[in-house]
């Protein structure tokens, strides 16, 4: 599908009051659908190939783990505001595109804007999650398959 279609799409659907649009085109398909917050929409590819969605077991006994000992990973106190990458939604964080291949970003690895550093899958629809400055891999504080909740700290990039 043309990227111009899909753009011209999203335009359309930002100027009215529909919340989902799909739209099929022989094999190929797209559904852009607008987030409930008002924020920007989603594209959302669909007609994936096989093995590309993350598994959807459950995520391992961590979740049980008491907040208080989760906390020293997930909230350094050392670390400044503007280093820190938060979660913007509540999901399943994934480091990968699929399970086998190569992570996104690694600890020690230089990113820039606009790069992808994980994906948070929420109601079985997988959003990126794109770097917003420049900068260096510090830590990630999420194990891969894990439970994120909003606004959780996920990276620190300095």
């Amino acid at each position: 599908m043309d990227i111009r279609k899909v753009k011209k799409l999203i335009e359309l659907l930002e100027q009215s009051d529909v919340s989902e649009i799909e739209i099929h085109e022989g094999e190929e398909s797209v559904r852009i659908s607008r987030n409930g917050s008002g924020s920007q929409p989603m594209f959302i590819p669909t007609g994936l190939p096989p093995g590309f969605l993350p598994s959807a077991s459950p995520a391992p006994a961590a979740a049980s783990t008491p907040p208080a000992a989760r906390t020293a990973r997930d909230a350094p106190d050392d670390v400044p505001e503007e280093n820190l990458v938060r979660s913007p939604m509540v999901g399943t964080f994934y480091r990968a595109p699929s399970p086998g291949s190569k992570s996104f970003v690694e600890e020690g690895q230089a990113v820039k804007m606009g790069d992808t550093l994980c994906i948070i899958e929420a109601m079985k629809i997988l959003n990126q999650i794109e770097c917003e400055r420049a900068g260096t891999v510090k830590r990630i504080l999420v194990e891969n398959g894990q439970p994120v909740e909003y606004h959780q700290p996920i990276f620190i990039i300095a």
